[in-house]
């Protein structure tokens, strides 16, 4: 007889992932105590433990590492044999589960989320902002059918579409008369001011290839969690900021900056649309990537 239940594994995953049992708990949608007693009882019929806690945190057994591919790679399968009660729909119709990076969410959702209404209204999607590395964790678990972020993405078992080319622009202080004319040469003095987003944002690793020649001791010496608090970062004097053109619209609207084209081969990104390999809902996310194509982003953004 089967012991173990799907409900355990799921916060088995959530604990796993967070580390935490209060932001595991509120990722499952269940009380802290009710968790806690899951995992219990799942240790229990496993005659192990699963998890070490201390005073340090949580972190997981040697058991407990061993056995959590094993419990994403059951919980996929599960989820996609539920997805595949659902074939028979239509095309974008039903729930689509899809995640988003911080640099692209606030500047694209705008134009596509009413587009994709009046094209698609039987089309309930359900989105998920975060960096890469988590969304691309939950895409392989099952747990999001498709992404949106930009290339390349080191996941073999995913298959992704190209969006199209997003150009990186230099926002600097509008107040400052110091600040060379534009184009803005990769070697600019000015980038020895650039301020960067926190780590795990892929546009800060973007940043410091196209700023490789300035020294990364001063651009470490600021963060931010978001495009938006950079900008007014800038905007405030307090360095200067890389920007995707996709933000260039949202850039313009703030009086107290300037928005400078580098110099050729201008820096870009390439953004897409990414999902596993023979998921349910590919079929969904080979159309939306066909769909922001026809809306011309990101001259329109």
């Amino acid at each position: 007889m089967i012991q173990i239940t799907i409900r355990q594994m799921e916060y088995f995953e959530a604990l796993a992932r967070t580390r935490h049992f209060g932001r595991a708990a509120e990722s499952a949608g269940v009380s802290q105590p009710a968790l806690s007693a899951q995992i219990a009882e799942m240790e229990q019929r496993l005659g192990c433990r699963l998890f070490d806690r201390s005073s340090r945190g949580i972190s997981l057994t040697e058991k407990g590492l061993e056995l959590a591919p094993e419990v994403e790679r059951i919980l996929g399968e599960i989820r996609s044999l539920e997805a595949m009660g659902g074939l028979k729909r239509n095309a974008m119709e039903g729930r689509l589960r899809l995640g988003i990076i911080p640099t692209v969410a606030p500047y694209l959702l705008p134009v596509v989320l009413p587009a994709l209404k009046r094209r698609y209204p039987a089309l309930h999607l359900e989105l998920r902002e975060a960096v890469t590395t988590v969304l691309l964790e939950e895409v392989l678990g099952g747990r999001l059918d498709g992404l949106i972020a930009a290339t390349p993405l080191d996941a073999p078992a995913l298959t992704v579409e190209e969006l199209f080319h997003d150009r990186f622009f230099l926002a600097v202080p509008r107040s400052d008369p110091a600040f060379v004319t534009p184009p803005v040469a990769p070697e600019s003095v000015a980038l020895e001011r650039l301020m960067l987003l926190e780590e795990g944002h892929c546009m800060r690793e973007q940043a410091l290839a196209v700023c490789g020649r300035v020294r990364p001791a001063v651009m470490a010496n600021y963060g931010a969690t978001s495009l938006t608090t950079l900008m007014q970062m800038v905007a405030h004097g307090l360095g200067v900021t890389l920007i995707p053109e996709i933000a260039v619209s949202s850039a313009s609207e703030m009086r107290d900056l300037r928005i400078l084209p580098f110099a050729d081969p201008v820096p870009e990104r390439t953004l897409c649309v990414a999902w596993r390999r023979n998921a349910p809902r590919g079929e969904d996310c080979m159309e939306l990537a066909r769909f922001v194509r026809q809306i011309g982003l990101p001259a329109k953004a």
